[in-house]
Order: C-alpha cells, then sequence, then structure tokens
C-alpha cells in the first residue's frame, strides 16, 4: 500500500505519533525506507507530535445535559463530575484562564465563558451547546498556558524519531517562538522542524514562529475550533504567503478531501478547496484520515495529485503566482536562483538542475516558482528528502563531484535520464564554486545536450 500511495503521488508519509508507538513507528519507517529502495526516488517522512492533549474529566453517567446561560465549574477535585462541576486535570489551565476566556469543549460542540477564576477551579457559563461527557478535548482560545508546546510523551517521542531518521518533526499546539526552542535544542539539526499553526496565540506571531521554523503546517482543524471558522481561508492565505516570502515550505492540511474516507470521488467543494491551496501556493497538500484510515487511500492520493497537476495547467495559474512573488533577499543563492528563473523565461531550456548540499539551494530556487521543472541532485540522502516537502523540486541523490566540468556532465545525464530533457535541449544549471563549500551557490551555466546525453561544447 505504501508503495501504492507513493505511485499515486505521495511524496512525503505522515506518522502520526497520537495513535502510533514507538515499534510500530520503526515498522512504518523500516517499511517506507523499502518502498524508497525499491523506487529508487528519495521519500519524505514527518512525525507528527502530539502536543498538549487537553481533555476533561469523567462523570458519574458518562455524561450531562447542561442548559444555556447555567453555571458549571472545572476544578481540581478528581472526583466524578456531574451537572454542576467537572475535573479539568491541568493545573497548568486552572492558573492561566483570567474572567472573560472562552473555553471550548468537544471541538467546540460545548461553549464555555470564564467568569471567575482562582486558580484551582473555573468558573463558566454556558454560552452554546448543553452536552460535556466523560474525556472530552478542551480548546482555549484566548489563554496562553505557561508550559511549553512539548509534553513528557512529546519528549520520549521526539528521541525515539530521532533515532529512526525520520526526515521532518511536527510540532502541535505551537503558541510562541520559544515553544520551537526545547525541539531544536534536542534535534540539533538532525531533523526539519514543522510548526503547525492551529492557535489564534500562534498566527498573532507568526513572522517570528517562521522565523525560527524550517517549515509550516496551516493545521485547519484544530484552528478552525479555535478561531471563527469564517476566518480560516484569509488565514490560510497569510501562512502560505508569509512562508513563501521567507522560503520556508508551508504545507496545507485537514479535511481536503473528506468525503473520500467513504466515497471513491470528492465533493465539487472539495476539489475546489484543494486547487485553491494550489494557486496559493502551497509547498504540500496533505491527507489524513482519507489515507490513513479511509475506504479509498490510493484513489484519494490520485485526485488530490491530479487536482494539483490540473491547477498549475491553468492559462491563469502564472498569472496568479507571480503575483505573490516575493522579492529576492541580498544574498547570493537568491541571485542565482532570480536570474535562473528569469533565464528560463526567456530562453527555451528544458528544466532547471541545482545542486544542493543543505537544501538552501533547492528552497530558493523552489521560491521562485519557475515554469518547468528544478532538478535538485544532492550528495546528502538526508537533504533530498527532506526537500520532498518543497514545491515543483525531482529530487536525486547524486554524489560530489570533483570539477565543474564533471558537475555540468552530471547535471545533463540526470537531466535525460529522469525524463526532463533530451538531446539537444538547453538546461539551466546552478552551484556553488568552489565546489563542496555548503552555502555558496554563485554559478549559473546553460548547457546543452549532446547526442551522448552529456554536455555539448
Amino acid at each position: 500500500m505504501i508503495r501504492s500511495l507513493h505511485e499515486a503521488g505521495a511524496d512525503v508519509f505522515r506518522i502520526n505519533m497520537s495513535h502510533t508507538d514507538h515499534d510500530l513507528m520503526r515498522e512504518l519507517v523500516r517499511r517506507i525506507r523499502s518502498v524508497e529502495a525499491e523506487v529508487g526516488r528519495p521519500i519524505g517522512i514527518l512525525a507528527d507530535l502530539q502536543g498538549p492533549k487537553l481533555r476533561v474529566g469523567t462523570f458519574h453517567n458518562t455524561a450531562v445535559t447542561l442548559d444555556v446561560g447555567q453555571e458549571f465549574t472545572l476544578d481540581n477535585n478528581p472526583e466524578p463530575g456531574d451537572t454542576t462541576r467537572v475535573y479539568l486535570p491541568h493545573p497548568e489551565i486552572l492558573e492561566a484562564v483570567e474572567a472573560g476566556h472562552r473555553l471550548l469543549i468537544d471541538d467546540g460542540r460545548l461553549q464555555l465563558v470564564a467568569t471567575e477564576a482562582t486558580g484551582t477551579s473555573v468558573k463558566c457559563r454556558v454560552v452554546a451547546g448543553n452536552k460535556i461527557s466523560n474525556r472530552k478535548g478542551v480548546s482555549l482560545p484566548d489563554t496562553t498556558i505557561g508550559s511549553g508546546a512539548l509534553t513528557e510523551k512529546d519528549r520520549r517521542d521526539l528521541d525515539a524519531v530521532l533515532e529512526a531518521d525520520v526526515d521532518w518533526v511536527a510540532l502541535s499546539f505551537i503558541q510562541r517562538p520559544e515553544d520551537l526552542a526545547e525541539a531544536r535544542k534536542v534535534a540539533r539539526g538532525r531533523v526539519g522542524l514543522m510548526s503547525k499553526i492551529e492557535k489564534p496565540q500562534a498566527v498573532e506571531r507568526l513572522d517570528e514562529i517562521i522565523e525560527l521554523s524550517d517549515a509550516l503546517m496551516v493545521a485547519r482543524g484544530d484552528l478552525g475550533v479555535e478561531m471563527p471558522l469564517e476566518k480560516v481561508p484569509g488565514i490560510q492565505k497569510r501562512i502560505t504567503r508569509a512562508a513563501r516570502k521567507a522560503g520556508k515550505p508551508v504545507v496545507v492540511a485537514t479535511q481536503m478531501l473528506e468525503s473520500m474516507i467513504t466515497a471513491p470521488v470528492p465533493t465539487r467543494a472539495e476539489v475546489s478547496d484543494v486547487s485553491i491551496a494550489v494557486y496559493e501556493g502551497a509547498d504540500a497538500i496533505m491527507l489524513s484520515a482519507e489515507s490513513a484510515a479511509g475506504q479509498y487511500p490510493t484513489e484519494a492520493v490520485s485526485m488530490m495529485s491530479r487536482i494539483a497537476e490540473e491547477a498549475e495547467r491553468d492559462p491563469l495559474y502564472p498569472g496568479i503566482i507571480f503575483a505573490q512573488r516575493p522579492n529576492p533577499e541580498p544574498t547570493g543563492a537568491d541571485a542565482v536562483s532570480l536570474a535562473a528563473r528569469q533565464m528560463s523565461e526567456t530562453l527555451r531550456v528544458a528544466t532547471i538542475v541545482t545542486y544542493t548540499a543543505t537544501g538552501t539551494t533547492g528552497l530558493r530556487t523552489a521560491r521562485e516558482r519557475p515554469q518547468l521543472p528544478i532538478l535538485a541532485l544532492s550528495p546528502v540522502v538526508g537533504t533530498a528528502r527532506r526537500l520532498s516537502v518543497c514545491w515543483g523540486l525531482h529530487c536525486v541523490v547524486s554524489q560530489d563531484q570533483d570539477n565543474i566540468d564533471a558537475m555540468i556532465d552530471t547535471a545533463c545525464r540526470v537531466a535525460v535520464e529522469e525524463g526532463f530533457a533530451k538531446a539537444g535541449d538547453r538546461v539551466i544549471i546552478t552551484a556553488g564554486v568552489p565546489l563542496k563549500i555548503p552555502g555558496s551557490t554563485n554559478m549559473l551555466r546553460i548547457a546543452h545536450i549532446g547526442s551522448d546525453g552529456l554536455s555539448a561544447v
């Protein structure tokens, strides 16, 4: 099934640590790497940490019915609850909530407003909904919790996924840039950190969080619980554009083809939703239950891939994506990437080939959104895997070259082997000189492919 999903278009596989123990995680990584070896293409693996799961305690009779307008208290008493109160086993919430803050239970099906907070209990008024049952989740759109985003479970999971050699770690319920500090200290550059934007506090400090993140995810599920639903599309656009400006990959996720959990085709509205993310410049679009637990996983991946390809074939697509193009930074990598994109629009070339050891040059080239394929060659398999989440990059693991002529020949040969060029075509090649020095992108060459598949003089 993993191979089938990859062949249908999946470039990255997400392992949800909320539902996966360490043994299963390691087995899934082994299976994905086995498929990677079979197909000969780098495949990315994203481990999604659970984050703080805030839940109420239990009730004498499993559930209770409340009335709008009545008082209801959440406290630190572990006794089973009733129609007047329930245990909240999270002292950090009881200490942080203030009068006027909203508390959303069970994805917002029950809505409370705090009227009095003592540090050990929160007295609330019911403003919407009427039912609450055992262990339902609590969302706090107005409250900044003092504790960090990593729980003890997350710390254990992070250590385990680092040992398993995954490529990305997604951090859940980020509220502030400081929430990334602990994970970055543990990761020490061995994995890319993807911040999931799903809380209002994160939206308010978006630019700071982007600066400290390697990638972003628009986690629309919880974002739509903690913020008015009508605001989510605008926030999605804001996050997507800000991430592209910073040259950081951005993933749009949650309920993209939700009906395909049980149906072989999506709704027209879902197709439109997926295509809008593509038109907005998202690097990746993500399936969750559709492929993890749905009845039509391969069909869902294939459908999403076809929607993305059709959107990018639309004659209106270049104008939309170019209108959002950010200005280049004053760096060699940006200057070369900009020149490569401009030359590709002027000359009739087959592809842009970029040599990238750390991934930076690949990211900056993709940020320009050229209207032809980008072939990213890297001697580091981890870099190639990590770049699989980025827009437009076809990654190939290639040996380091000792001289420029060998580098040019390799670029031409791989472009032909991967089906992006043929004899007689021209390709644009970017790299750094001297060779084998990361972060030194400063060279742009136009090469003509000869009849032998190598560069012609």
